[in-house]
């Protein structure tokens, strides 16, 4: 076996087995309480980090202790958002936080919150999550997941070693996007555009290979971009949600009032992480400018590179509409 083999082999063995210890909680009675890990491959202090946090603060206190969360944050277990989902519906996890735009593999439909040019402020993206919320429901239904709750990043835009505002700007531009929405939306203005994790990215981004980044300024605050890419134009991309569910057979053979109390720590989670974006957004350019980031605001995007990417997004969002169903189409 080849060494890098080995060094494979033997992380493997040791997150299994730092994983073993939760997923034998997680099947504790409910008679004894319950320990559900929550993962995300987000760090602590992002919109999935804090929005775990608050759950399992308001979880605890509505169980009366009986239900505990213990939070998993910067993919602590080596899996990125598809593979956290992947895990809860598997039962290897009891609960995750993952990034819809990740997750367009599993379905479709949980892209259309990271849609170009859809859904840009706070109020759109609210109205489009309550709109979507039956279907997407149904949809982690059918992955054997309950969904808890939906978390809002703050706008996408683009961070990179200089000003992205015209065309010129994104020609061959090695670019990082989060979706396979955003390949086809970039690669109309002729970038050189890669669907990657933030995972994956980070090598990339620190050798130089990657050259922006598609992401929020929450996302970039918590990966410190601003150490390789001191430039963040905003061009109103989108602004996407995460999920956070929990395997169904947990949730299932809780009693009433446990059911209750995951219910009511959910919907409290949603209006929280909600109600604080606008202070998030805030906070986070004001701790980019402090650490030296340049912000151009996207009345610097000169018209026709607007108008390169508005066409990418047309095409991109009509397959998606094939891609996804008229059930999925309809709520554009």
């Amino acid at each position: 076996m080849a060494e890098s083999s080995k060094r494979l082999t033997r992380r493997g063995v040791t997150r299994l087995a730092l994983a073993l210890p939760f997923a034998m909680a997680a099947h504790r009675t409910a008679a004894q309480g319950a320990i559900w890990t929550m993962a995300t491959e987000y760090p602590a202090n992002t919109v999935s980090g804090d929005g775990i946090a608050f759950f399992a603060g308001h979880l605890a206190e509505a169980s009366g202790r009986r239900l505990t969360i213990l939070p998993s944050f910067d993919a602590a277990f080596g899996m990125k958002s598809a593979e956290i989902v992947g895990a809860v519906g598997e039962g290897r996890l009891a609960a995750g936080c993952a990034f819809g735009g990740a997750l367009g593999g599993i379905d479709p439909a949980f892209l259309l919150s990271s849609l170009p040019f859809v859904a840009t402020s706070q109020d759109e993206s609210r109205r489009l999550l309550d709109k979507a919320r039956g279907l997407y429901s149904t949809r982690f239904a059918r992955a054997g997941q309950r969904l808890l709750y939906a978390a809002p990043w703050p706008p996408s835009g683009l961070w990179a070693k200089k000003p992205i505002r015209a065309p010129s700007d994104m020609v061959a531009l090695r670019l990082r996007v989060y979706d396979a929405t955003g390949v086809d939306v970039f690669a109309a203005a002729k970038a050189d555009a890669v669907n990657l994790t933030f995972a994956e990215a980070g090598p990339r981004i620190a050798s130089g290979r990657i050259e922006a980044v598609l992401s929020s300024g929450d996302g970039g605050a918590g990966r410190r971009l601003w150490d390789y890419l001191p430039h963040f134009t905003e061009i109103g991309y989108a602004v996407p949600v995460s999920f956070a569910t929990l395997a169904a057979p947990l949730y299932d053979r809780l009693p009433n009032e446990l059911k209750e109390a995951v219910d009511r720590a959910a919907a409290a989670t949603q209006a929280n992480v909600w109600d604080q974006l606008a202070k998030r957004q805030e906070e986070n350019d004001a701790r980019m400018r402090a650490n030296g980031v340049t912000i151009t605001p996207a009345g610097d995007v000169t018209p026709e590179l607007r108008g390169m990417l508005a066409r990418g997004a047309q095409g991109a969002i009509e397959k998606w509409k094939r891609d996804a169903g008229p059930e999925a189409a309809k709520l554009l």
